[in-house]
């Protein structure tokens, strides 16, 4: 496995592959890799000719008082998973070079930044949709692949790359669980014992709520939202942060659950913030 650490050579070699035919797959990561992150390369590695894996902490999607610094970094444990499943290229840059001084250009979808986890990170998903474009550029990727557990960055990112004619093929890969239904993430290592234990509630919450809606198809989905929020709050110690029910098309409220909808949330365990979804649609689980 070749590792690339300066972007000029990163799109250097990737130019070349592309112009000798070769498809090339990208897992986009921040690193600290778990078996969610695995799975992506498993789906891409059948796919592609070439499979790369970025390694980034991007510090432009971290508000001013959240955790860029505390957030887990393991080159040596990502790189050893990579080698593991297969990858023929990392790319690990450092900030300076994916962000050199005098850099001014930013990427925004508007307005579906702003809801849901943007309603509270206002400018997370610029910093989303910035590094990815330039990753898409310094690649050259024919397909990426990411995990539907971030469901709205993955719908931000599919509509950037529809919007600005980026030849990029857009992968959802179903979310990874643990055994108890908690959804893989980096972030999980900061719950203490007893707030991992409660965790799981956020699946439960969501599970539930679709199940009342397939049994009443009358209940609203203000209904709905208010279940979820008082199993949260009475089985757990977390502070919820939002519970929306939106449509997938626009990322606007609904006023009651139908396919192609998708049930968001994000909550606190202790300094952990948790997020997860059920998606509305044949293909969800």
């Amino acid at each position: 496995m070749l590792v690339f650490t300066d972007p000029p050579s990163m799109q250097a070699s990737a130019l070349s592959a592309r112009s000798h035919g070769q498809t090339i797959g990208l897992v986009p990561t921040m690193g600290a890799l778990h078996e969610g992150h695995l799975m992506l390369m498993r789906e891409a590695r059948p796919h592609v000719d070439i499979l790369v894996v970025s390694v980034f902490v991007n510090p432009t999607q971290f508000g001013p008082h959240e955790d860029l610094d505390a957030y887990p970094r393991d080159y040596e444990g990502d790189r050893q998973l990579c080698e593991g499943e297969g990858v023929d290229w990392m790319f690990y840059p450092t900030p300076a070079t994916m962000y050199p001084e005098g850099h001014r250009t930013v990427v925004r979808v508007e307005e579906w930044g702003g809801v849901l986890c943007g309603a509270s990170r206002p400018t997370h998903f610029q910093g989303v949709t910035t590094v990815v474009a330039k990753l898409f550029q310094i690649v050259q990727p024919t397909a990426a692949y990411f995990g539907w557990k971030d469901a709205q960055q993955f719908l931000i990112l599919r509509r950037m790359v529809a919007d600005l004619n980026m030849p990029v093929q857009m992968v959802g890969v179903e979310t990874v669980r643990e055994s108890d239904g908690l959804a893989m993430s980096s972030r999980n290592a900061y719950l203490s014992g007893k707030e991992r234990i409660e965790a799981p509630v956020l699946r439960r919450a969501l599970i539930g709520a679709r199940e009342r809606a397939l049994m009443d198809p009358t209940v609203t989905a203000s209904e709905l939202k208010r279940d979820i929020v008082a199993v949260i709050e009475t089985e757990s110690s977390a502070q919820v942060d939002y519970v929306e029910i939106v449509s997938m098309e626009t990322l606007l409220p609904v006023s009651r659950l139908e396919s192609g909808c998708l049930i968001a949330l994000a909550a606190f365990f202790g300094k952990a913030r948790l997020i997860d979804n059920i998606r509305i649609d044949s293909t969800s689980d």
